[in-house]
């Protein structure tokens, strides 16, 4: 009866991730024709390899329209980058970036692309344990976290059917540490995936698009300035509740207010 417990148990949390795997694995793309999608694809390629960067340029943005991909975000950076509009290149970058956060490629043109912006910004430091745990949880994406939740617990019901079918204590013993440290996999697996996912639909983050802007102390364009930043800068947004002011805080801890349409959100 016990064994009947523990296998129904398992089960239903096979179940329940089964289905966080797929709400999570879920794509939002809108409908369109496969067909249709690979040709734009291949004419916004095409167009990128014969130097014709404007047109690439429109395609991509017209590819986007189908549905969001970081593939398509990245080739568009490095479209803008080819045409010098180094602001769009980074705006498109941290697009990419944000769907696909292990993307090694797009990091590197995104920090080679800053390295050409005015402003150097040094970001402010953070408890070690804090990076520690970003680093941690940008070791893969949303859908490989979900995804390992699966595998780990089916290999932990696996463990635990070994457990309590299999006659050998030193295998049972075995089978049960394991089966343990699956499940806990697991459990962390769920929890990472949350955390970025919730990171990742809440995220704040914008770019500076004004050639040059006055950061105000206070939601009103009479108000003191603070400070000056331009055309390229990361800022995160913390305060939306005005139309037409955004209160915004820099990588280096600095805040201010910023006018809606002097940034672009990521």
């Amino acid at each position: 009866m016990k064994r009947l417990i523990c296998f129904m148990t398992v089960a239903l949390l096979l179940l329940s991730v089964t289905a966080l795997g797929q709400d999570t694995l879920a794509t939002s793309q809108k409908p369109a024709e496969k067909s249709q999608v690979a040709d734009l694809k291949e004419q916004a390629d095409l167009a990128y390899l014969k130097g014709n960067y404007q047109q690439a340029i429109k395609d991509y943005e017209q590819l986007l329209t189908e549905g969001m991909s970081s593939e398509v975000y990245f080739n568009l950076g490095n479209a803008y980058y080819r045409t010098n509009n180094i602001t769009k290149a980074i705006l498109a970058y941290e697009r990419a970036l944000k769907l696909s956060p292990t993307d090694k490629a797009a990091k590197y043109n995104l920090q080679f692309v800053r390295q050409q912006t005015i402003d150097k910004i040094t970001p402010k430091s953070e408890m070690f344990f804090i990076t520690w745990f970003r680093g941690l949880l940008n070791i893969m994406d949303v859908d490989s976290w979900a995804m390992c939740s699966i595998i780990s617990l089916i290999l932990s019901l696996i463990l635990l059917l070994v457990f309590l079918f299999i006659s050998s204590d030193r295998l049972r013993l075995i089978s049960f540490w394991s089966g343990c440290a699956m499940l806990l996999l697991c459990l962390l697996s769920i929890v990472f995936a949350f955390v970025l996912k919730h990171y990742e639909k809440n995220s704040l983050g914008a770019i500076v698009v004004s050639p040059t802007v006055n950061v105000k102390k206070t939601p009103s364009e009479n108000g003191s300035d603070s400070f000056v930043i331009h055309e390229g800068t990361h800022v995160t947004i913390t305060d939306k509740t005005l139309e037409q002011w955004r209160s915004v805080v820099l990588d280096d801890g600095r805040t201010g207010w910023l006018l809606t349409n002097e940034i672009e959100e990521i």
